[in-house]
């Protein structure tokens, strides 16, 4: 290729990893937006904290959970696009009928479906990132990419805000929803999926990932820690709006709105800069170790834990924030590295399934126990500590950030042993 056809293509992967980002903020923010509107979906659909820690977490992951690998593997099929656009569609098509639930069990079929959908967004991008970035640059790539979560957190907090308080909840759901059913067919118009070298192309059966990375405990170590610092980070996802709001005497309904810009604030700021810091570390870093694909989320982790808990106990706003905001950064770090080096433990033409099973450890962790946990542990506080008791129970569950730490450093050496080298 010449240097334009070179110029054109750098062009292009920017254009697709840009349409991805915006795919993947829908995906955050049709999760977060359950978040800020906690206080009145409670009050008007009479919710306990761990039915609605079971609403946010684990009927969001069960399916999504459990279908992110056959979704993951048919994209490696039938073309990663495809999956992605209509994936998008239902996910947001469920986040819709949110918006019209009545009671605990219509919101929780309707959030089952947002997660059908989603099962098959996040596995596809990171191999489609993977086929269009080099090896030196895709850390980087992935770290762009995930800022869809902390924009999409606080989009969603921001809109469930102010929808809410202008309009009501129902109302927040039903309009982030559509907007994403226009956003699917626009996607799959400008992105296509990159031809892949023979090599990398040839056909397998699909389920030949699995037995690959059953002999990797890299792989596993990997994923298992991920896992316990996604049950603290998307218990706090859920939860930690009204925490604020109960922390600082926000508990007005005219307060929903200062709420929401505190924890965007938090979510924009802190969320971006970790996740692209993290990207950025490991593509200098692991060039000269690979270790440090490890090294680097267990330092922010272990960082992460007693920020997060000061956070949380300090009664002052202003303080609070700064104790957050280093919390938010720290706590997205891993994303780039680790999905980098799960990536690397198998062959490139099952990437969408290596990210898939990824997803599937992660999510049935960190989404299906993390905010039903959090909720629990709440509910056998409340005697005791009474609207409080979701700010304790989110300190105890921050320790698994610690767990996570200690389980990412082991996989040092087997990853070193199970690296698989790129062709692209």
């Amino acid at each position: 290729m010449n240097a334009s056809g070179a110029a054109v293509d750098l062009r292009y992967s920017r254009v697709v990893l840009a349409m991805l980002l915006l795919v993947y903020t829908f995906n955050f923010l049709d999760r977060q937006i359950l978040g800020i509107l906690a206080g009145p979906i409670q009050a008007s659909l009479h919710l306990s904290d761990a039915q609605f820690g079971m609403i946010g977490g684990t009927a969001f992951a069960i399916l999504y959970s459990v279908l992110g690998v056959p979704l993951a593997l048919l994209a490696d099929k039938i073309g990663k696009t495809r999956v992605i656009a209509g994936s998008l569609t239902v996910w947001s098509g469920f986040t819709a009928l949110c918006g019209t639930a009545t009671g605990f069990w219509s919101l929780f079929l309707y959030r089952l479906g947002v997660g059908v959908g989603e099962a098959g967004g996040v596995a596809p991008s990171y191999a489609l990132i993977a086929d269009y970035f080099p090896v030196n640059r895709r850390a980087r790539a992935l770290a762009i990419y995930s800022t869809g979560i902390p924009i999409g957190l606080g989009s969603g907090v921001l809109l469930g805000a102010y929808i809410a308080a202008n309009v009501n909840w129902q109302a927040a759901f039903i309009t982030v929803g559509i907007a994403g059913i226009i956003l699917a067919p626009i996607f799959l118009l400008v992105v296509r999926d990159r031809p892949m070298p023979v090599a990398a192309a040839t056909r397998e059966p699909v389920l030949s990932v699995l037995p690959i990375l059953t002999r990797k405990p890299a792989f596993w170590l990997l994923s298992v820690g991920a896992g316990c610092s996604s049950m603290a980070g998307y218990g706090l996802a859920l939860w930690v709006p009204k925490i604020v709001g109960v922390q600082f005497g926000w508990t007005a309904p005219e307060d929903l709105v200062k709420v929401g810009q505190f924890m965007a604030s938090l979510l924009l700021i802190g969320g971006t800069a970790g996740i692209f810091l993290g990207g950025v570390l490991a593509d200098r870093l692991a060039r000269i170790n690979r270790a440090w694909y490890a090294r680097i989320p267990s330092i922010a982790w272990l960082i992460a834990a007693p920020m997060f808990m000061l956070g949380m106990l300090t009664p002052s706003p202003v303080l609070a924030w700064c104790f957050l905001i280093v919390a938010n950064a720290l706590n997205t770090l891993w994303l780039g590295p680790i999905i980098t080096a799960a990536q690397h433990l198998a062959p490139e033409r099952m990437r969408a399934g290596t990210s898939g099973t990824f997803l599937m450890v992660n999510n049935l962790l960190g989404l299906g126990v993390g905010p039903w946990l959090m909720g629990a542990i709440s509910d056998a506080m409340k005697g005791s500590y009474g609207d409080d008791s979701i700010r304790y129970a989110a300190i105890i569950c921050v320790a698994l950030y610690l767990v996570a730490a200690v389980l990412v450093l082991a996989a040092i050496r087997p990853l070193k042993r199970g690296w698989v080298e790129s062709t692209i």
